[in-house]
């Protein structure tokens, strides 16, 4: 797809599934740490999950420090609700930890330094850098990006190393930050994984999954 066909796809998406008030998350955090530590959680699981658990999680451990003195057994009921919780409870706890021995109890501004982080890929560094502290180096690419993009003919890949790369390469650095909010909104609202809304959709007549499937048919 070419940029111009691409930045109309944008306009659409944009026009569709305005930006509140700049807000372009799903989590609900109030400051980087837990901005972090929700969005380790958050892999493989719904957000409404990982909201449920917020409250809980963060009057038990406010900070870096409270979380680093915790043992994973420790959280584990707190977060048993969520996909994996075993695995995610040493993530979080081993991150709480290296924050306060490497970090000063500060989340970093890095990719490479999020990505140090047990349990930090880049799609979660991006997601933090992004969310947190409105730091584009990149565009988080998770399922629903991944399929939609796909989809629509912004990229041949289902890599999301390479799809990012794609993204990043059809729309301007300034909204990157839009990209990732408005693809996961199309896929949960429209363009599910099963039975997409293509009666309603209003980008279909410049998607190719669309165009295919109607050449198929004809």
């Amino acid at each position: 797809m070419n940029r111009e066909t691409a930045c109309e796809v944008y306009r659409r998406l944009l026009e569709h599934y305005p930006i509140v008030g700049g807000r372009r998350h799903f989590i609900e955090f109030e400051n980087p740490f837990e901005a972090l530590i929700l969005t380790i959680l958050s892999a493989q699981t719904t957000d409404r999950a990982v909201n449920a658990v917020r409250d809980d999680l963060f009057s038990r451990y406010p900070t870096p420090e409270a979380l680093a003195g915790a043992e994973p057994e420790e959280v584990e009921p707190i977060i048993k609700s969520i996909g994996f919780h075993h695995a995610k409870a040493r993530y979080i706890v081993g991150t709480a930890r290296k924050l306060v021995s490497e970090f000063g109890g500060e989340v970093p501004r890095t990719m490479e330094e999020l990505r140090s982080l047990p349990g930090v890929g880049r799609k979660t560094a991006n997601i933090v850098l992004s969310h947190a502290f409105g730091i584009n180096v990149g565009i988080a690419v998770d399922t629903h990006v991944r399929r939609v993009s796909k989809r629509i003919g912004f990229t041949e890949s289902t890599n999301p190393d390479v799809i990012e790369r794609d993204l990043m390469a059809l729309f301007p650095e300034e909204v990157w930050q839009d990209i990732n909010y408005l693809l996961i909104r199309h896929g949960r609202e429209i363009c599910m994984a099963q039975n997409p809304k293509h009666e309603v959709c209003f980008i279909a007549d410049l998607c190719r999954y669309y165009r295919d499937l109607r050449a198929g048919k004809e």
